[in-house]
């Protein structure tokens, strides 16, 4: 009799909130739609019956020039999820140890322990903060061979400095995975991206992802950036046809117009200030702390979280609950509004 092994037989589907919610606030798309008009330009003349180019190269020029960076140094991905299975699956053996941080994504655990590897799960400081320090600390003294974490952090929407990063990668012998899903949004007085120096290190992957800043979650695509060695490796390592042709004429159209593309990021960062404006000024009692944010969503902490949650659920409104935690993604100046006055109608007792 056939038996599953063991690292399936407790493995559960992906569930993310089901049901038909007038405003989706939970899963930190943007809230920009694509009209049917350039949907239908992106896809005039696509070949159905033909496999789709296999290394993504128009794709992959439009958001290298949209970038500044060189087209030999990206992997395009069947979204950044397929990138970390490959990476945790083909980049590491059986074993070895990753270290993640906590809180973050947890597809990094999630990938990492199906590949069977030996994860070490990091706790951040009390603040949410990461103390590189003891990264480092513990890099060194426990062998881990991969760390992988996303700057800004997905669900703190803290930023990790820099100078920080890079501190991180040249200190340490491991891999780095560097997960810039929402690097898009974090506009300060100096670039906070490594996405540009991959080359200059020899363990460095970026990550990015276009589900989120460029709004087209979707079509399931995802880049990988790093040097040539490691790209070459990847390209390897990934299926031949992972990224279908419907989903590379339509980013490749997208990201060429790379005056919509800003102007697209920069609306996400003003709906962000609108919401933060909005609940500060209206300094519910009932939120503990709300993260200073350089993401597009918030993230809240409150003991009345499941209450809020389900609450808004009510109103057909679906944030993401996480324990003590609300994660609510910016939306429009409508949406930023209609959650507004809901939360204005909570119960403060």
């Amino acid at each position: 009799m056939y038996k599953l092994t063991e690292k399936l037989v407790d493995l559960t589907p992906y569930d993310p909130i089901q049901g038909d919610y007038k405003i989706r606030l939970d899963a930190n798309e943007s809230f920009i739609e694509t009209s049917d008009d350039v949907t239908a330009k992106a896809l005039k003349g696509v070949s159905l019956n033909r496999y789709p180019d296999p290394y993504a190269k128009r794709l992959i020029k439009a958001y290298s020039d949209f970038y500044g960076i060189d087209p030999d140094s990206v992997t395009a991905g069947n979204g950044s999820d397929e990138l970390i299975s490959i990476i945790t699956a083909c980049f590491l053996k059986k074993n070895e140890r990753v270290l993640t941080l906590a809180p973050d994504f947890s597809m990094y655990f999630f990938y990492s322990n199906l590949y069977e590897l030996n994860v070490r799960v990091m706790k951040k400081e009390k603040d949410l903060t990461v103390n590189v320090d003891k990264v480092i600390e513990t890099v060194k003294n426990e062998n881990i061979r991969a760390v992988i974490f996303s700057n800004p952090c997905n669900p703190t929407s803290l930023g990790l400095d820099k100078d920080d990063v890079i501190k991180l990668i040249t200190s340490v012998d491991a891999l780095v995975i560097l997960d810039e899903a929402y690097m898009d949004f974090w506009k300060g007085l100096k670039e906070q991206s490594l996405i540009k120096d991959t080359e200059k290190y020899d363990n460095l992957i970026v990550l990015r992802t276009c589900s989120k800043a460029l709004g087209m979650a979707g079509i399931r695509l995802g880049f990988a950036v790093s040097n040539s060695v490691i790209t070459e490796k990847l390209r390897a390592a990934k299926s031949p046809y992972n990224v279908n042709v419907l989903t590379q004429n339509i980013a490749e159209y997208l990201i060429s117009d790379i005056e919509k593309m800003n102007s697209r990021i920069e609306a996400c960062r003003t709906a962000l200030g609108e919401l933060d404006k909005g609940l500060c000024e209206r300094n519910f009692k009932f939120f503990e702390t709300i993260y200073p944010s350089v993401t597009n969503f918030l993230f809240i902490k409150t003991s009345r979280a499941k209450e809020i949650f389900e609450f808004l659920l009510s109103k057909s409104i679906a944030v993401r609950l996480m324990g003590n935690y609300l994660r609510i993604t910016a939306g429009s100046s409508e949406e930023n509004m209609e959650l507004l006055k809901a939360l204005s109608s909570f119960p403060s007792n």
